[in-house]
């Protein structure tokens, strides 16, 4: 990535924050060191693979002209161990008081003029590990862009996160050449994508009217009584679940589906299992949840955000383990076979067609109205999968986080590394002070779809 205009949905996501509702990724990374931990070792060499790679030493800029544009640039004084923090658990710390620091430490903004991250480095895990919380924030990179900068700050691994370019030749006659040759080509190749793009144009503004269109005939009006309808609050619960990746496979061989299929019925079923703990109605109950969809094309990799989505109504209210996955691969293979550019779930393609102005006038109340269009957020972050190590110390565990939109109760983020599904919950904490159960849900779900007979 270079310094330059800041694009359309990244500004939309800038544009998204509030202080009650920050919108930045997470990750909690845990560790399991072959030597004892040194705190403040871990803090160097993390910001010293932080300083090279180039995204991380930006930050945005406003610009007055055009109006509502916004800039990448660095700041002279980047130091990125301002960035890099440690923190001391009481030992021997569990998984459960992993979360509650997590959720503390993850509650605030990220400072917007500064470079939009943060590290934060945990010790005193019991069995001697450590942990990494990552805090990104969603103008700086989504899902797979996060994970890309996670693996620049991992042992082995070159932190090439910005796009590559064609270097001219060092000889100064060949330079001179070379830029004679660009500025020649430069007006032809404008020229051609400003007709391509004119060719393009009846398609795009036809599939902008239909998403726009889609999406307003998608709105509702949530439940009052909800428990996945808030108000919106910066406090924070966490939860951190693991999930044996056998047992998913198991039930995918048994039932059919995709390992996303499985991961969301067993989403739903905890749901319902939670719900019903609260006393909620279940009857006939759905959920409809933004299921975001990347649309990275091949070979751009190092481009910001690229996403698209899908609206599924899970269906919470069926008491069967099989029909609910049966519903739920329905649901899926129908957004599938219409593709990420269609339908109501693919508002983030408008969110980057709108210009950066019209961001900055309407994203605060695009923000409030979230729960209008879905009652939460759950994502798949697809990881490479294999072993890697921070100074040493092999990764062991890798919950990711999602944010949580102003008015929404929870957000669920999964990821599969190794042997295991890794699920990140993240809650407002005003509006969830019994998130243990959902986390006690979690397995019982699993095992629900795994007893049965095939």
């Amino acid at each position: 990535m270079k310094t330059g205009e800041v694009s359309a949905l990244d500004q939309a996501f800038l544009c998204l924050e509030q202080d009650a509702a920050p919108m930045h990724l997470g990750a909690v990374a845990v560790f399991a060191p072959r030597r004892p931990v040194q705190p403040q070792r871990l803090a160097e060499v993390l910001a010293e693979r932080a300083q090279q790679i180039p995204r991380l030493r930006l930050r945005i800029r406003s610009s007055w002209f055009p109006p509502g544009h916004a800039r990448w640039e660095e700041p002279p004084d980047f130091r990125a161990r301002d960035h890099v923090h440690t923190h001391q658990l009481p030992s021997p710390g569990g998984r459960e008081e992993l979360a509650v620091l997590v959720a503390e430490l993850n509650s605030p903004s990220l400072d917007l003029s500064r470079p939009l991250w943060e590290l934060h480095v945990i010790t005193g895990l019991d069995g001697a590990r450590f942990a990494v919380l990552v805090k990104l924030h969603h103008a700086l990179a989504d899902g797979c862009g996060a994970v890309e900068a996670g693996l620049g700050l991992l042992d082995g691994f070159t932190p090439d996160w910005a796009p590559r370019q064609t270097t001219p030749p060092s000889d100064p006659l060949l330079d001179a050449a070379w830029r004679a040759v660009g500025m020649l080509s430069r007006p032809r190749r404008l020229l051609a994508d400003a007709l391509s793009a004119a060719g393009d144009l009846p398609g795009t503004l036809w599939q902008t009217v239909g998403i726009a269109s889609s999406v307003v005939r998608n709105m509702r009006l949530p439940a009052s009584d909800s428990p996945l309808h808030a108000r919106a609050s910066a406090a924070r619960r966490v939860a951190l679940v693991p999930i044996e990746r056998r047992d998913v496979r198991r039930i995918r061989a048994r039932h059919g589906g995709t390992t996303n299929d499985i991961a969301l019925t067993v989403l739903t079923g905890a749901l319902r299992r939670w719900l019903d703990t609260r006393g909620h109605p279940l009857d006939g109950l759905t959920v409809r949840a933004l299921i975001p969809v990347s649309q990275r094309p091949p070979g751009k990799s190092h481009d910001n955000n690229r996403l698209s989505g899908y609206l599924c109504d899970l269906p919470v209210g069926e008491p069967d383990p099989t029909t609910r996955l049966r519903m739920v691969r329905a649901a899926m293979d129908r957004n599938k076979s219409a593709g990420p550019l269609r339908g109501p779930g693919a508002f983030p393609v408008l969110a980057g067609r709108v210009p950066p102005l019209v961001h900055r006038i309407a994203a605060p109340l695009a923000g409030h109205g979230a729960g209008l269009l879905f009652d939460t957020v759950i994502t798949n972050v697809p990881l490479p999968d294999i072993p890697v190590t921070m100074d040493g110390a092999p990764l062991r565990e890798l919950y990711p986080l999602a944010p949580l939109a102003a008015g929404h109760a929870l957000s669920i983020a999964v990821t599969q590394y190794r042997t295991t599904v890794h699920i990140g919950v993240q809650a407002n904490r005003c509006a969830v002070n019994d998130l243990e159960k959902l986390s006690e849900a979690l397995p019982y779900a699993v095992a629900e779809l795994d007893d049965l007979d095939s």
